[in-house]
């Protein structure tokens, strides 16, 4: 992201109705960096633009399994302006710099059914973020009605393929021409205990996901 535009704000102060304070959180990697976890907010739509204009080609190919899609301010609003019930996404930034590394998010297909879909930043990957998010976002799924996630990833994308581990015994992929195509039922115990290992995994040097106390000045009605 541009040295330009303002920090990213871990815990913003002002948010829309129905913003849910309690994903605001911190993953804490095995190399000992530091991601903050929080809602995407409207107000996000500067940073999310330029992340487009300066993503590699690799990260945009396997977000969108081929080219991107042209960036209006239309499109940005869209993606920054959720209800946090149907439609619900997720911004991760290194903590040290606010630089912003992954966007996980579901959107709805049907009734009780959401596609997901995630970007991590090449110099991110393999240190267990995908998983976090994805885990984070089933989380959110349940406790908003949705039963299923589905996705659609290239073959060799390991992140997306976590998604499959939160599935009640099922999600085998089908692929064709190298892009698979995933649908899982959730099961909430398999979350849940997902959700505890990561935090587990800290004491042995894994990633660590925790929740923060909000700063001094944030009303305690809305942490």
């Amino acid at each position: 992201m541009s040295s330009e535009l303002p920090a990213w704000d871990a815990h913003p102060a002002d948010v829309p109705p129905g913003y849910p304070r309690e994903f605001e959180r911190e993953l804490r990697l095995p190399d000992g960096r530091v991601v903050q976890v929080r809602p995407i907010l409207p107000g996000d739509q500067a940073q999310l633009g330029e992340s487009f204009r300066t993503a590699d080609p690799d990260t945009l190919y396997r977000r969108f399994l081929g080219g991107p899609p042209h960036v209006t301010p239309a499109l940005l609003a869209h993606l920054c302006t959720l209800d946090y019930r149907n439609r619900f996404a997720l911004v991760a930034c290194d903590a040290a710099t606010g630089q912003g590394v992954a966007v996980a998010r579901y959107e709805p297909v049907e009734e009780g059914v959401a596609e997901v879909a995630l970007a991590v930043d090449p110099g991110w990957r393999r240190l267990g973020v995908a998983t976090a998010l994805v885990e984070m976002l089933a989380e959110a799924a349940l406790d908003r009605g949705i039963h299923s996630f589905g996705a659609s990833y290239l073959a060799g994308n390991r992140p997306v393929a976590a998604l499959v581990r939160l599935a009640d015994g099922g999600g085998n992929p089908a692929v064709r021409r190298g892009v698979a195509e995933v649908a899982v039922e959730l099961d909430r115990e398999q979350i849940t205990a997902a959700i505890r290992a990561v935090a587990a995994a800290a004491g042995a040097g894994g990633a660590d996901v925790t929740r923060p106390p909000p700063p001094d000045g944030v009303p305690a009605s809305r942490r």
